[in-house]
This record gives structure tokens, C-alpha cells and sequence, in this order.
């Protein structure tokens, strides 16, 4: 497991911001760290439209695209549950990476195989 994709994890979980369980929506966006070689197509739910803008102008990250409901499960790798905080989809990613990440974060892997 490499060091810079737990790196780019905690990055991008760094980025969900307290009450937003209180939204309903969620937030599809393009996670780019300068700790991880690739970006990650990710979406963080829940979220409003206000921090779905914050999130595409966090970092290098971009595509940033609000929608109501939850996030689209179906062509997930997994999702690390944080509770209160929400969730992180990832659509990208070594699972076994985004599993050690996601644990860093006090969350638990959901694998979506």
C-alpha cells in the first residue's frame, strides 16, 4: 500500500464539511492531491450546493456537479461510511488503498463487489 494514496484519502475526507448531514443532495466531483499519482472520480454525500462549489475549488480539484439524492452506487468501487460526516464514494481507486485511507479517517470500507 503506498503512502501517498492514504495521503490523498485523508486529503479528501479533510475536505467534508461538519453539517452536512443535514443536506439532502450530493456532490460528484474530480478529487485531484498532490500525494496521490492519479485524480479519483468521487462523490461526497451529503452535501449541499453550497459545499459542492467549496469542493471543486478545494486543491487542484475540479468537475464539481451537484444533484439531489444520494450518489450513484451502482458503478462505485466502495464507500468509506463515516457516519456523522457523510460518505465518500470513490469510482476509482485500488480498494485495498481506499480501505487503509478510509480507516485513517475512523470510517468503515463498504466495497461495492
Amino acid at each position: 500500500m503506498k503512502l501517498t494514496t492514504i495521503s490523498g484519502l485523508l486529503a479528501g475526507f479533510a475536505l467534508m464539511a461538519s453539517g452536512s448531514a443535514l443536506a439532502e443532495g450530493h456532490c460528484n466531483y474530480t478529487q485531484y492531491n498532490m500525494h496521490t499519482p492519479q485524480p479519483y472520480k468521487v462523490c461526497t454525500m451529503p452535501a449541499d450546493e453550497a459545499q459542492c462549489e467549496q469542493l471543486g475549488k478545494t486543491d487542484d480539484n475540479s468537475d464539481a456537479v451537484y444533484g439531489d439524492g444520494a450518489c450513484d452506487m451502482e458503478k462505485a468501487v466502495g464507500y468509506c461510511d463515516r457516519g456523522e460526516d457523510g460518505k465518500l464514494v470513490y469510482y476509482e481507486g485500488d480498494p485495498g488503498g481506499l480501505e487503509i485511507g478510509c480507516g485513517f479517517q475512523g470510517g468503515e470500507w463498504v466495497s461495492n463487489d
